[in-house]
């Protein structure tokens, strides 16, 4: 709580809903965005329920003192990349715990993100849009790439330039009521794909997806 305090209090006064919070197993040396992805540090099933428990009382606090909701981010390199993790965590939280979607951590992961829809839809408080280069994820997990150098060869992209499809998140935000953030991301060099262009072709094309024009 202390190490949030200030950007928690920020999110406050500016009148946010939520707060995202991801969490990186920690190694030495260097960052562990930047050590190959199979060394990445995997949580024991012994674990979940303490941290599921802790991640609670997190949750319940920002809720107290900020009035936040807790966006919970499963993410590649972090505790909670595979479905089988994000579950193992997600069936032991409290109710006080949302869930960020992220469809490009998703499908990087190895599972197609409409399970999360499906199975912790009720929990869903806010989205990242993210494509995928399947060419870029090969090459990743064949050569045992780190997140970092994924992320600098252009292994993420914006809605419409990979192979992700965006149909169910347009139907779960009609279906289930949706009202939180559609989040665009651009994770790739802006000197090769420009972030003004990049937004607007995937704005373009997510409303394609929302009008179910066919050639979306």
């Amino acid at each position: 709580m202390e190490a949030v305090a200030s950007h928690a209090g920020l999110l406050h006064a500016t009148d946010c809903k939520v707060m995202v919070y991801g969490e990186v197993a920690m190694m030495t040396p260097g960052s562990p965005l930047d050590v190959p992805m199979s060394k990445r540090v995997i949580m024991p099933k012994a674990d979940m329920a303490a941290y599921a428990a802790r991640l609670t009382e997190f949750a319940k606090r920002l809720a107290e003192e900020y009035d936040l909701k807790l966006a919970y981010h499963h993410h590649l390199m972090m505790v909670a990349e595979t479905f089988d993790e994000i579950s193992g965590i997600f069936d032991k939280v409290g109710p006080e715990t949302g869930l960020l979607l992220d469809t490009g951590h998703a499908v990087a992961a190895g599972f197609d993100y409409v399970r999360l829809i499906e199975r912790f839809g009720d929990r869903i408080n806010h989205i990242h849009l993210k494509d995928i280069r399947r060419p870029v994820l090969e090459e990743v997990r064949t050569g045992d790439l780190s997140f970092n150098a994924g992320v600098r060869r252009g292994v993420f992209t914006v809605p419409g330039d990979g192979i992700v499809d965006f149909v169910p998140i347009a139907r779960f935000v009609r279906d289930q009521g949706y009202g939180g953030w559609l989040v665009v991301e651009a994770e790739q060099d802006p000197a090769v794909a420009p972030p003004r262009l990049a937004v607007a072709r995937a704005f373009e094309h997510m409303c394609d997806v929302f009008a179910d024009r066919p050639d979306a």
